[in-house]
Parts: C-alpha cells; structure tokens; sequence
C-alpha cells in the first residue's frame, strides 16, 4: 500500500526541471504570489551584467503596446542567492518575480466551463482537478519569465566563448519576411532587433503586420506566427547521437514553452521534396582553415550533432486560445454542452512577445550541451 500510495503521489506532481550541467527548476502560478527560477551550474566567478538581464525581461513582460495584453507586469526579479558583488558565487542561482497585477476573479467562470485551446480540461484531468487554474495556473505563458532570466544568464556567458543567438518574426498569418542568412548575425543586428516591438529583417512588412494583429484584437480573436532562430559561432562537434541530440534537447525545450506547435531544422519539412544531391550540404575549407557547407539544409546539425555551421531552425507558435468570441465548451457541473465568453486581458498575438523566451531556451540548451561535451572531454583526458 505504502509503494502504491507513492506512485500516486509520483502520478500527480509536475515536471519543472532541465538539464544535466545548466540546471534549471522553476516554480510559481500566473496568478500565485510570484514565480522563479533556481539555476545550479554557473561557474564561480561568473560576472553579470543586470541591466542585460532587466533589458531582457523587459522584452517578454505585457503592457508595452496595444499589440499586447493590457495587464502591467514589470517583471522586475529579485536574486535570493548565489550573485555578489555582481559575481556568481558557484552555489545554485536563485532568482524570484513577484506577481503584481492579478485579476483572478476573471477566472470563476473557467472552473466549470474549460476554455477551449487551453490546458484546463487536460490539467484537470491530469491532476485531479488541484491545478491552479488562475490564469492557467503553471502551464500560463508567464511562468516563461524565469527562463528568459535563465537565458539573459546563458548568453552572457556564451557571448564570451563567440556564440551569437539571433531570433526575428518570420511571419505573423500569412504576412512573410525573409529568412535570416549567417551574415545578418553580428551584435549590431541582434541589438536592433532586440529594440523592435516586432523584430524584422524587412521593415516594410511592419504595419501590416501590426494591422493584421490589431485587426484580430478587434473582432475578439487572435492570430499566430512563425519565429525564426539562428546561433552562430558553436563549433563542430556538441551533442550526441540518439537521445541527447542537439535537435533533441532543443526540441525538448522549445516544446516545453506554451503555444509552440511546430519546430524544423533548416529546410525543414522543405528537405522532404528535395532530392539526395539537392539535400546534401556539400562542404569545403574557408580561409581560416575551417570545414564548412555551402549549403545549410540540416541547420548546422548532422547526426544530433553540430557542424560548424550556424544552428537555424524555425518555430511555429499558434494563435492565443484566449479569444473574446463565443465559443461551444462543456460545463463540467451540469454535464452538459454549453458556451463560454472569456473576460479577461489577454494578448491577440504572442508571437512578438515569444521571440525572446525561444532565444532563452536557444541558449539555455546551447549551454547545457556544450557544459556536458567539456565534461565528457576532461573525463577521456583523465
């Protein structure tokens, strides 16, 4: 009775931790008392800029735009461990953001009326019906502020090993921009995109863009997007084969964000229509000696594994389930089939805010793999 019992308990606890070297697990509720994040894995020593770190959550908090939900939250963290004077100390990173604007009372009627395109009737069914479903509880967008922390970290420390992550909108609907080429990849780029509400290589597509968003919010709806990532300056030879692939874990990670659907490696789904000779990335030396593809079809990965070539994969992220229109749901009290208007301030599209939370988890794997390929390497030298 005793193991059974145990493996009841095991049944209904959520899953909150990532990574073999970086380590991170967060906590905390959309609508709870605040949220955060515990990193073990910095080495001592470490330094860190804040203000990157501000700049970088400022970049995912709500509020900044009428493309935007309306609710305020400044997303300003406070570091219980770990940092002094503005150093890393080695022991675990611990880092919490308190919540400031919540509205629960918008979410009584939710408790017996799941919304459509969320996680209400699945989390109640996978925990009894113990979820917080304030907001959405541990499975809302907002519990991704702590790894935009964790990333702002990351990438200070992959900045300095000449690692570059870059992320713009690749579409919002069906309005396109171009895809990203390994020179638009410099600091200047990355800083002028991170300063834009709707990150772009063309800006000429932004107000229709911002037309096609705000077009939604009006008519109570809501429309999705594609993102666009590329890390340049990892070297050949980080990951492994099979279950610790460089696309594995960065797909575990990406799948781990709400709303993502989609995730491709280069060509991607493309690839499917080429033929072998078409799909293949024929290589050559450059001028300093180095192996690389004249091509780029696999994403900088062959065999789970990096090839000197810029890692560049695309993310399909779906339309807010949060809609103002009417929707057919069922009520869990009377057992019938029922309708539901949701109140509340929610964002027409996540796409722009998203764009930052997918570079975080960019690095956060980046490092976590390259962390576990140093390992394994002092280990065979010893």
């Amino acid at each position: 009775r005793f193991i059974m019992n145990l493996i009841k308990l095991g049944e209904i606890s959520m899953g909150a931790n990532f990574g073999k070297n970086y380590c991170i697990s967060i906590f905390g509720e959309s609508h709870g008392n605040a949220l955060g994040i515990n990193i073990d894995g910095i080495p001592a020593g470490t330094e860190l800029n804040l203000d990157f770190i501000s700049e970088e959550m400022k970049r995912r908090a709500p509020g900044k735009s009428e493309l935007t939900t309306s609710r305020t939250e400044k997303d300003e963290f406070e570091i219980l461990s770990g940092f002094v004077n503005s150093r890393t100390t080695g022991t675990p990173l611990a880092m919490i953001i308190r919540n400031t604007n919540q509205k629960s009372k918008d979410y009584g009627e939710i408790a017996k009326k799941p919304r459509p395109g969320h996680a209400d009737w699945a989390g109640l069914s996978r925990y009894n019906g113990f979820n917080d479903i304030r907001g959405g509880g541990h499975f809302s967008g907002r519990i991704t502020a702590p790894l935009v922390f964790a990333g702002a970290v990351a990438k200070q420390i992959l900045k300095e090993k000449g690692i570059l992550i870059a992320a713009h909108v690749k579409s919002i609907k069906d309005i396109q921009d171009r895809d990203f080429e390994e020179k638009d990849i410099t600091q200047e780029n990355i800083d002028r995109l991170r300063n834009m509400i709707l990150p772009v290589l063309n800006e000429n597509i932004v107000p229709d863009m911002e037309k096609t968003i705000l077009k939604a919010k009006e008519e109570k709806n809501s429309v999705g997007g594609i993102v666009e990532i590329m890390i340049t300056g990892i070297k050949a030879g980080i990951g492994d084969p099979f279950f610790e692939s460089m696309e594995s874990e960065l797909s575990r990670m990406i799948f781990s964000i709400p709303a993502i659907k989609g995730i491709e490696f280069g060509a991607g789904f493309n690839i499917a229509k080429m033929t072998g000779y078409e799909a293949n990335d024929e290589m050559y030396y450059d001028e300093k000696g180095d192996v690389k593809t004249y091509t780029n079809n696999n994403g900088g990965i062959t065999g789970g594994i990096t090839n000197g070539m810029p890692i560049n994969f695309k993310v399909a992220v779906k339309p807010p389930a949060s809609i103002g229109k009417k929707q057919r749901t069922v009520n869990i009290e009377t057992k019938k089939n029922d309708f539901l208007e949701i109140i509340g301030r929610h964002d027409p599209c996540i796409v722009p805010r998203i764009v930052v939370v997918l570079e975080a988890a960019a690095a956060i794997v980046v490092m976590d793999r390259i962390m576990e390929t140093e390992k394994k390497d002092l280990t065979f030298f010893l």
